[in-house]
């Protein structure tokens, strides 16, 4: 079968979100015998690349300075392109990625599955110029697809779409247990921290108050004035992998996240997680859920986190979640979809 994933970011220029999960699922599919490739856009004219195994096709990225300061939906530019694209080169299926895809996929006509990459929410829905009206022509396409069942709550609520869920593919290979566990109790936040969503101030907080503990961040941001924080690079598959190995717990005090991928990652490493999917920590030793917003109540939840760690259960959950089950679930959904 061919497919293809659209979406307006590719790896590498961005690790993280939609285009990590793009990579992924591309890199799964073609392990099982499919051909796969990225449809993505990019300061420069029409081009073809491989990254990491990964056929993608960037189209061309218009500025939206002006678009984006009026508080249009971002991305607009790219569904002209992206139609353009499919038609050139159609595939068997267009697997959307974003809103702006789904409509460039409606366009073409084709076969078209559209993965919900977040949270609907009233106030996310209507916060853009257009996005309310994107998402609306996105929901006709052929399978509604969220990543977890907190998401299809929102999206039954908000939008009044019963979607089907597919858990991200987590790469058990590289993420994998090891040695390198830290002396010293350590706490892992790889989330990018421009993003306010992700709460990492909050974490800084918790840790505060919690004696003799490190928290390891992501070092692109603004310096922390902090001696216990630690910043470093994390953007490298490797030295993230590494990193989670030498954690005693890995942390995403996210609001509005869908999965929270670092959290399952962190497991396949045999670290446990605090985050907000509660339907992840469905046994002992994993880790535990987080929503709140008390730093007092997110450090007790870490020092749980740290003192009921089994590493053997994290690899045994995070399996649940990898790269072959999210292809063969969604390898399901392309066939219906052409039918």
């Amino acid at each position: 079968m061919n497919v293809a994933i659209c979406n307006p970011v590719s790896w590498p220029e961005v690790r993280r979100g939609s285009e990590r999960f793009a990579h992924e699922l591309a890199t799964a599919l073609l392990h099982r015998g499919h051909s796969a490739h990225i449809l993505a856009a990019h300061r420069g004219r029409r081009t073809t690349r491989v990254e990491d195994g990964v056929d993608v096709t960037l189209v061309p990225r218009l500025p939206e300075r002006r678009l984006d300061r009026r508080l249009y939906e971002q991305h607009l530019t790219h569904i002209p392109f992206a139609t353009r694209e499919l038609r050139r080169r159609p595939p068997d299926v267009a697997h959307a990625l974003h809103a702006t895809d789904a409509v460039a996929a409606l366009r073409w006509g084709g076969p078209t599955v559209f993965s919900y990459m977040g949270v609907p929410h009233r106030v996310a829905i209507a916060n853009r110029r257009l996005r309310k009206e994107l998402l609306q022509r996105a929901l006709k396409a052929g399978a509604i697809v969220v990543l977890s069942e907190h998401a299809a709550q929102a999206m039954r609520r908000w939008l009044g779409v019963d979607p089907q869920v597919i858990a991200p593919p987590v790469d058990l290979a590289t993420f994998a247990p090891g040695d390198g566990r830290a002396p010293t109790p350590t706490v892992l936040c790889p989330a990018d921290r421009s993003e306010p969503r992700k709460r990492v101030g909050l974490l800084v907080e918790a840790v505060r108050r919690m004696d003799g503990v490190r928290l390891v961040l992501d070092r692109r941001g603004p310096a922390i004035a902090a001696p216990f924080v630690e910043l470093r690079g994390l953007d490298d598959r490797a030295a993230l992998a590494a990193a989670y190995r030498e954690a005693h717990v890995a942390a995403l005090p996210s609001w509005g996240e869908a999965f929270g991928l670092v959290l399952v990652e962190s497991m396949a490493c045999g670290t446990p997680s605090v985050g907000p999917t509660a339907e992840l920590y469905d046994r002992p030793g994993v880790g535990a859920a987080f929503d709140g917003d008390d730093p007092a109540e997110l450090a007790k939840a870490l020092e749980r986190a740290m003192a009921q760690a089994d590493p053997d259960a994290c690899r045994a959950r995070a399996q649940d979640f990898s790269a072959e089950r999210c292809a063969i679930a969604y390898e399901r959904l392309y066939l219906q979809s052409r039918r």
